[in-house]
């Protein structure tokens, strides 16, 4: 089976929901992305920790089909993020960011990682975004994400980054920021029209939506009776889709369609309960089943008349 690529944070969290608060736990980007992928394909990250980075934590990622032998321990301390979450889980109150050496983080891709076929780049900087792609040797399918700082500040790089990659996963103020369209249809079709085959809106509890060049697709989120963390919710989805891609080797409509669910899947174990708790015991069998759930949730017949 064929690896994925990811590229991306790997940080301490410190979250408080109205449900609880923890400190220094395990979080980032590439690590909800790559436990997350890891249930369909084996992972490599590229990634940056200090040396104040728990080893108890490196086991823990070890644990799963993911290869850390891109993973740099530099000195100083870890990427750190604080955030708040209100009874609206759909947005965070950030507390505090500090990059420590992830400020200075340069991706360097160990040499039999740059033929890896599936690649996504988290949300890192568009020029690190484009200097990635500049050091690997065609992959078959990349997928890249962005938020509102780059789009306030690098919007142009952002845009020389869409010109390469083939999906575009990003939350629904983003892609009218980016866009500078309030029409979601109108945002898509224009931001597709910079050079992506598809663009992927993530709605948090109401579910994402896809676009593609001549197709769309809408698709819920998993209906959750406790949720606890949305930290890391979208980075678990773009693992659960992308893994699923990578696993079945071919991006057409279908296989896209069934992706988004299995990410819908994947980002709904996510938050059930803080950091990465609930997605490191899960089992395949239980992924399965909430995506035939899903299956069903949205199953309506055929119709043959009025």
């Amino acid at each position: 089976m064929e690896p994925i690529l990811v590229v991306g944070s790997v940080a301490l969290d410190t979250v408080e929901t109205p449900f609880g608060r923890v400190k220094n736990v395990l979080g980032g980007s590439a690590t909800y992305f790559s436990v997350s992928a890891s249930f369909f394909v084996p992972v490599r990250v590229v990634a940056v920790v200090g040396n104040d980075f728990p080893q108890k934590y490196i086991n823990q990622i070890g644990k799963r089909n993911i290869d850390l032998r891109g993973l740099m321990r530099q000195k100083g301390k870890t990427f750190r993020w604080g955030g708040r979450y209100d009874y609206n889980l759909n947005e965070a109150h950030t507390v505090f960011t500090q990059l420590n050496v992830f400020e200075s983080f340069v991706p360097e891709i160990p040499m039999d990682y740059i033929d890896t076929p599936y690649v996504f780049l988290a949300n890192i900087d568009p020029d690190l975004q484009l200097d990635v792609l500049g050091k690997l040797k065609s992959p078959r399918l990349v997928a890249c994400d962005t938020m509102n700082y780059w789009i306030d500040s690098k919007k142009q790089q952002i845009k020389n980054v869409l010109k390469k990659v083939d999906i575009l996963l990003i939350n629904e103020a983003e892609t009218r920021q980016l866009a500078e369209e309030f029409n979601l249809v109108k945002a898509a079709r224009r931001i597709i029209s910079w050079g992506p085959k598809a663009i992927i809106i993530k709605r948090g509890e109401h579910g994402c939506i896809y676009f593609g060049r001549d197709s769309m697709f809408a698709a819920p989120s998993y209906p959750l009776e406790k949720v606890f963390d949305p930290t890391g919710a979208g980075d678990s989805f773009a693992g659960g889709f992308a893994g699923y891609l990578a696993m079945k080797g071919k991006l057409n409509d279908n296989n896209i369609r069934q992706a988004i669910i299995f990410g819908s899947v994947m980002g709904s174990f996510c938050v059930e309960r803080f950091s990465l708790n609930q997605l490191m015991n899960i089992t395949t069998d239980e992924i399965v089943k909430r995506y035939c759930e899903i299956k069903n949730l949205t199953h309506f017949g055929n119709i043959r008349q009025l």
